[in-house]
């Protein structure tokens, strides 16, 4: 197999596919927090390409290795993405309602590098499956494929957030319990492609 054109486009719309996720995460967070700086939305979007990429890559490595024991961890993926967005919106659902009387910029809940972790795995964990789509590609393309994938991320999820933050300061106090109901609806959404 050898670099083509047509491996570029392929990976670059296998990036937005799976960035989908990372880019609605990433507007919820801008959304919880309106006066983000410049330095944490690159760390966000940072995060997202660095597990968009690296899930696809272990689920190639896998395919080459282990490919019996991942088939049966496969199943759970779907219950894995519910529960971790599910746990985080109802978080953030909650606080929002404690708090949405308080127009301050201090009552909104500020995004936690662990919770930033936890929203990175569950919107990549259905990647680990893209490593079977590119399993025909040696190790050379692979990276590449996956490269591609994590900047497609970064830039998707950079303008996530920014979107977020326009909407979050003219939303104001309503912001934490949209970020909430939004990131409840795609563990719903990932869950419920997973089964279906």
């Amino acid at each position: 197999m050898e670099i083509t054109f047509s491996f570029i486009a392929t990976s670059f719309l296998l990036g937005l596919g799976l960035a989908m996720d990372a880019f609605s995460v990433s507007l919820a967070n801008g959304l919880n927090e309106p006066k983000m700086k410049l330095p944490k939305i690159f760390g966000i979007s940072g995060v997202f390409a660095i597990f968009q990429g690296l899930m696809p890559m272990i689920g190639w490595i896998c395919v080459h290795t282990i490919v019996q024991k991942f088939k049966a961890f496969e199943k759970f993926i779907p219950w894995i993405a519910l529960i971790l967005l599910a746990y985080i919106g109802g978080k953030m659902l909650i606080d929002g309602i404690k708090n949405k009387d308080c127009a301050c910029d201090e009552c909104a809940p500020k995004l936690s590098l662990l919770t930033l972790l936890v929203q990175g795995v569950a919107t990549s964990i259905d990647a680990l499956s893209v490593g079977f789509t590119i399993a025909d590609q040696n190790l050379i393309m692979a990276i590449i494929s996956v490269l591609i994938i994590a900047v497609v991320t970064f830039i998707t999820c950079f303008a996530g957030v920014l979107i977020g933050k326009k909407f979050g300061t003219k939303l104001s106090n309503k912001t934490s319990i949209f970020g909430g109901i939004i990131l409840i609806i795609i563990g719903l959404e990932i869950f419920l492609t997973g089964i279906f």
